[in-house]
């Protein structure tokens, strides 16, 4: 099965709503020469195939001061995608990614105190099978962070002073 494909038009779209997707169809079929029609089947399209879907975009700076935590992982090469599977389901951790290079996986998480951080890593990460070292990271400044792009906090529910400063972005999968 080839991967889909956006045409130029699809393509014009997904960039208008990357930048905001608050914009609405009528702003976009006006900027691309189009019918508002057209913009709005178009982004009903794509939603329905799965090549876009949107979501509200935290700042995690906005979540109670936490500190950005990565953990470099090695394990056994034959228990990478295991392991990647189950670090995805942890709560703790909002991002996982498979690596060629020093690690063999990255996981990133934001921890307001070294506990929670030790807490993981000691109790749930290291015990799991094939996992043979771990290597902490916490990041004491940030240069640049882009939400849009790297989102790595999910929205705590029932917060509305986080749900009215958040931002709703366009991720596009393909």
């Amino acid at each position: 099965m080839s991967a889909p494909l956006l045409d130029p038009l699809d393509r014009r779209i997904v960039d208008k709503l990357s930048f905001d997707a608050r914009i609405s169809n009528r702003a976009i079929a006006a900027e691309l020469g189009v019918t508002e029609g057209t913009i709005r089947a178009r982004i009903k399209r794509l939603q329905n195939e799965g090549l876009i879907h949107f979501t509200v975009v935290t700042d995690f700076r906005l979540a109670g001061s936490p500190n950005l935590c990565m953990m470099g992982i090695n394990a056994d090469p034959s228990q990478v995608t295991a392991i990647a599977e189950q670090l995805r389901r942890m709560p703790e951790i909002n991002c996982v990614v498979l690596l060629l290079g020093r690690f063999n996986l990255l996981a990133m998480g934001l921890f307001t105190n070294i506990e929670q951080l030790n807490d993981l890593v000691s109790a749930k990460i290291r015990t799991l099978p094939g996992v043979q070292r771990v290597e902490t990271g916490i990041s004491v400044h940030n240069l640049k962070y882009e939400a849009g792009v790297a989102r790595i906090t999910q929205m705590p529910k029932g917060n509305s002073e986080i749900n009215a400063i958040s931002r709703k972005k366009v991720v596009a999968v393909a």
